[in-house]
């Protein structure tokens, strides 16, 4: 629990303006009372290998691959990255999110589809951010070559996660090592904190933190375990409420001056309500998919609500994606 005398609010006020950024990429359908997104293909998944994955994580794999990502666009058997890219634009995509499954070393098999990102991003003027899973230096030197956006990944504080959960046999101070390797390379680093991955308490989530804290990173991004059917975990109960809002302030004081999103991942239902406006309330920067009624809540704090259709590590982008002000919300919102 934090025991700082420090405010959370206080450190948000201190260090960034008065608005709030809400983000709704094209990861999966959805709208509220509030916002409906006009073009749900904005920003789209690719996995590189569909839904396979060598770990077989407790918390995503089930007899039909990993959960994860399911639904996610795969790349054809006669077409490439750069082709499918060109297939998603033509549909109305602007971004992509390159993702997939891991290898037994914990990362992503993304070297053989990088050369196509540079085309991507100057031919088609799209943004393209990746999932890495652990970097080794080979990838930390191909992302780099291939001048990604961003590069997302999560960070696990516990060996006994990384053990009973991911299957790796990795510690740490491998996921330390992994952001440092792409500090060296000048990257935009956007690590995730997973609250209650080891079945549902905390376990690693602060020494996560105090690592992420070391790294030069661009955007910290919190999100909260959803036991998902069919996966060994699906029994289980999420993190306590409590547990997470107490770590979201820390996450604050811990990060005064990078910007702590709450991201796609959380609980549904009365307590995403509750998340959201803790989130608020605890001083964080921005909200994927926000619950009813947090933008008016947001609005009522006094932060001025923007609103993107794209991925929520992308808080670089400001105005080149599409926003909208607290004034637009109104026409925004369904009749």
């Amino acid at each position: 629990m934090t025991t700082s005398a420090i405010s959370p609010w206080d450190v948000r006020r201190a260090n960034f303006p008065d608005s709030i950024e809400f983000y709704a990429p094209g990861l999966k359908r959805w709208e509220s009372s509030e916002w409906i997104p006009s073009n749900p293909r904005n920003f789209l998944p690719i996995s590189v290998t569909g839904t396979a994955c060598a770990l077989k994580c407790d918390h995503c794999y089930s007899d039909k691959g990993a959960k994860v990502l399911d639904g996610m666009s795969s790349i054809g058997r006669d077409e490439d990255l750069f082709d499918l890219a060109s297939r998603l634009k033509g549909q109305g995509s602007t971004g992509l999110l390159l993702s997939g499954g891991s290898t037994h070393s914990g990362g992503v098999p993304l070297i053989p589809h990088l050369r196509h990102v540079p085309r991507i991003r100057s031919e088609l003027g799209m943004k393209v951010i990746v999932h890495s899973g652990v970097v080794h230096p080979a990838l930390a030197e191909a992302l780099a070559a291939a001048e990604v956006d961003g590069v997302m990944l999560d960070i696990i504080g516990a060996r006994e996660t990384i053990d009973e959960v991911y299957h790796l046999d990795l510690l740490p101070d491998d996921f330390d090592r992994a952001l440092g390797l792409l500090a060296d390379k000048g990257l935009r680093i956007i690590p995730h904190i997973v609250c209650g991955l080891h079945y549902g308490r905390f376990l690693g989530e602060h020494a996560a933190l105090d690592m992420i804290a070391r790294h030069p990173v661009s955007t910290a991004i919190i999100v909260v375990l959803v036991p998902l059917i069919g996966t060994a975990m699906e029994n289980i109960a999420p993190p306590p409420v409590d547990e997470v809002i107490d770590f979201m302030a820390e996450a604050r004081i811990a990060l005064p001056d990078v910007p702590v999103n709450l991201g796609c991942a959380r609980p549904m239902g009365e307590v995403k309500i509750e998340l959201d406006q803790a989130a608020i309330d605890h001083g964080l920067n921005g909200i994927a998919y926000p619950s009813e009624g947090a933008i008016a809540y947001a609005r009522a704090k006094g932060l001025e609500p923007k609103l993107y259709e794209y991925c929520c590590s992308m808080t670089w982008a400001g105005d080149e994606g599409e926003s909208f002000s607290t004034a637009d919300i109104e026409r925004l919102a369904p009749a």
